[in-house]
């Protein structure tokens, strides 16, 4: 019977998952700016049809991904000095889940900051 491996941080717990969002939020951030630079090179193109592009985004679902979009550049931000934190400190591996619980209290405290006016801006508030 093979046993099981010794010293990993991943095992299915707190490390795993912000390892996973920090993946996901990188994707969705790096997506998002393809979207933005060829949505805005539009422009170039055609000042109408960017006019009409920059309009369709004016409604309440794109205002929650502007929200969510904010939310995962905010979360990426803090868990990547949480990561240079494990990566370069020396007890940083010992403190990684109370600094991700950190982290977590920290993209909540933000995002109160900010929802609140964001959102009346989106449903006319």
């Amino acid at each position: 019977m093979p046993e099981k491996p010794a010293g990993t941080l991943y095992r299915g717990r707190e490390g795993m998952w912000s390892w996973v969002a920090h993946r996901v939020t990188g994707f969705l951030i790096f997506f998002f700016l393809l979207v933005h630079v060829l949505d805005t090179s539009l422009v170039r193109v055609s000042p109408e049809a960017y006019n009409v592009v920059i309009g369709s985004y004016k409604n309440p679902v794109m205002g929650l991904g502007e929200a969510g979009l904010v939310a995962a550049i905010v979360f990426h931000a803090f868990n990547g000095i949480r990561v240079m934190l494990v990566d370069f400190w020396s007890k940083g591996t010992r403190y990684q889940r109370l600094m991700l619980w950190v982290v977590v209290g920290l993209v909540v405290v933000t995002m109160a900051g900010f929802l609140p006016r964001h959102l009346a801006n989106v449903f006319g508030g």
